[in-house]
């Protein structure tokens, strides 16, 4: 138990990131299917930008609070955060709908579905999945490196 809880402290940012940052992906995914049912999948893109700025806004929230914890409020601090962490977002969001463009429509995976535990995925959605790990890693680095480094 001793060993688990000098991992945790040594490594507190990475785990409380880990599972926060699940919880907003599992967001940033409901939204996003959510979006193409109402939109329809030819509109994946603009489903992802939606996604993306209800994941981001939620995701600020907890890093500043629990993940980070930075815990000024002042002004000055608050608008940098606010505006290296959404401008970190962009460059993320950025590598995300390049990757979604090259997987579905150059690779050719909008006509796919996948099927697992009984639940179907559509080609947009694989990509989405796929891309995200490479997503999860730079918003964190920037997250940690820039936005809300430790003074």
């Amino acid at each position: 138990m001793n060993r688990i809880k000098e991992f945790f402290h040594r490594h507190k940012s990475l785990v409380l990131y880990a599972l926060f940052g699940g919880v907003t992906t599992v967001v940033n995914f409901i939204s996003f299917k959510l979006c193409n049912v109402l939109l329809g999948d030819e509109w994946y893109l603009v489903s992802n930008v939606i996604a993306w700025l209800i994941s981001v806004i939620a995701a600020y929230i907890v890093n500043k609070l629990w993940v980070f914890e930075s815990r000024s409020w002042h002004l000055r601090q608050t608008l940098y955060e606010i505006g290296t962490f959404f401008s970190a977002r962009l460059l993320s969001l950025g590598v995300e709908e390049l990757g979604l463009f090259l997987l579905v429509d150059v690779a050719g995976m909008s006509g796919m579905t996948t099927a697992l535990l009984g639940l179907t995925f559509s080609g947009e959605m694989v990509s989405k999945f796929l891309i995200s790990f490479f997503v999860v890693a730079i918003n964190y680095f920037f997250s940690k490196l820039v936005v809300f480094k430790r003074k």
